[in-house]
């Protein structure tokens, strides 16, 4: 086996571990309203840029703005980006943001909106951002590590009813008001700063057989309080309506999601925008009540086998998208 490490080799090892899910099938449906000269992509979840490296490449009419809340990664996606020049433009903004991005940017509609939603595989890599439970590290999971809560101050400062909830909501873990209790008990002569000290009580609070199954035993823990440190459902919630109104006619919203609970969500909205408005008896459908939206995948769909085995992180994505085919309520859908 060769030693030999270039920073090509490097840099095509970067890329390997970030590779995007479902790739092909994303491009795909983006495709049809990106294949105009001008046509614009709002990617509200840049991270290390991957989707938007593939678009520019793949489809190349196209521009791209880039959305993440974490300047981290936007400073490495812009490195990543720099062959494709101004066709893209990073914003440091949450997706929750999309009109005033959309309005800053001197546009009324955008043709494409992309979401990838979760923890990126980068954040999860790099130890000090501690987001992941392998190893001992601070406990501050923001993805935008200029403002608001960490980890920590969560579990510090909320009282247990909270973190129950929390851990039961967002976690979906079946011990989570034992967990809440030990958590207060122990933060009274210990406050949480480190990751190493919340495994610990979480190994010593799930009972042993629960432990055997159902992957690592912070796994659930560790991502509640991701997604409430960053507000990650309260975003989407407000995300998802902001970019149906966001896309011009034959535009698409694709998005792709980790969690039953964003799927869910996605799955509503997109159910409800594209909807008759009329009795289910009615023998015809008036022009100013049919549905301004329509569904471009049929239910949620999956990533191959294959792919799951190349890239395991595919093995929970759920993927939906929409498409716009009129504008008769107004902007908002």
């Amino acid at each position: 086996m060769s030693t030999t490490n270039t920073e090509g080799s490097k840099d095509e090892m970067v890329r390997q571990q970030h590779a995007p899910v479902m790739i092909d099938r994303v491009i795909a449906l983006l495709a049809p309203a990106l294949e105009r000269d001008g046509a614009v992509l709002l990617d509200c979840t840049t991270g290390h840029g991957g989707h938007t490296e593939a678009v520019l490449t793949r489809l190349p009419l196209a521009r791209v703005i880039g959305i993440d809340r974490d300047t981290m990664a936007l400073e490495m996606a812009g490195e990543r980006l720099k062959p494709f020049g101004d066709r893209w433009v990073g914003v440091h903004a949450v997706y929750d943001e999309i009109a005033d991005v959309v309005r800053d940017q001197g546009l009324r509609t955008v043709d494409g909106v992309l979401f990838d939603l979760g923890v990126s595989s980068m954040q999860l890599d790099m130890r000090e951002r501690g987001f992941a439970y392998a190893e001992d590290a601070p406990l501050d999971m923001r993805m935008d590590q200029t403002t608001g809560l960490t980890a920590a101050d969560v579990l510090n400062t909320y009282d247990a009813r909270d973190l129950t909830r929390i851990l039961r909501e967002y976690g979906e873990e079946k011990f989570a008001s034992k967990i809440a209790r030990a958590v207060v008990r122990r933060r009274d002569s210990a406050p949480f700063d480190t990751s190493a000290a919340l495994v610990e009580l979480l190994y010593a609070e799930i009972p042993a057989p629960a432990r055997r199954t159902g992957g690592h035993p912070a796994k659930r823990t560790f991502q509640a309080l991701r997604m409430e440190v960053n507000d990650e459902l309260g975003a989407l919630r407000r995300a998802l309506p902001a970019s149906i109104a966001a896309i011009n006619v034959g535009g698409r919203v694709v998005v792709e999601s980790y969690h039953s609970l964003e799927d869910r969500m996605v799955k509503q909205v997109f159910a409800k925008a594209t909807a008759l408005d009329v009795p289910h008896d009615l023998p015809f459908i008036p022009a100013d009540a049919a549905p301004d939206l329509r569904l471009v995948t049929r239910g949620a769909e999956q990533a191959t086998d294959a792919e799951i085995t190349e890239n395991p992180r595919a093995a929970s994505v759920r993927l939906r998208a929409v498409e716009r085919i009129a504008r008769t309520r107004g902007a908002a859908a």
